[in-house]
């Protein structure tokens, strides 16, 4: 599966990558009917809406890490630990609906989670792999 993930920056492979991340979700929907997953260290589920699919493939897609950091969403979602809260962007329109964001980490990766203020449910808001800064 790696082998078939492009690893450039150009328009053309980050196409390749936002698709094939929409097909991963497809898929793990599939899977996963309720679309939730218990986190072990908050002890409360999270669940996959659209606009973490959405949010997800727009930001990921951009570099080769974070593509291949949302095939092991599962993963994730289940053992992430929280490392910080932030409030939510309320004139940032995917944010709007979040009362706070919650960052967690697990291994290099960062999960983004959205707390909602109609119902208190957790939702993945987006899944990267930070870029390392070069010392200068």
């Amino acid at each position: 599966m790696t082998q078939d993930i492009p690893i450039g920056r150009t328009k053309e492979e980050i196409k390749i990558r936002e698709r094939l991340i929409k097909e991963f979700y497809s898929q793990w929907i599939a899977e996963h009917p309720d679309k939730k997953v218990l986190n072990f260290a908050l002890g409360k589920f999270i669940s996959v809406k659209f606009l973490s699919i959405n949010e997800t493939y727009e930001k990921a897609a951009r570099n080769y890490e974070s593509t291949l950091a949302v095939f092991n969403l599962t993963e994730i979602l289940q053992n992430a630990m929280l490392v910080e809260e932030l409030p939510a962007k309320r004139n940032t329109r995917n944010q709007k609906q979040f009362e706070k964001l919650l960052v967690l980490q697990y291994k290099d990766v960062k999960l983004t989670v959205g707390l909602q203020r109609s119902n208190q449910d957790l939702v993945q808001y987006c899944i990267t792999v930070p870029q390392k800064q070069n010392p200068t």
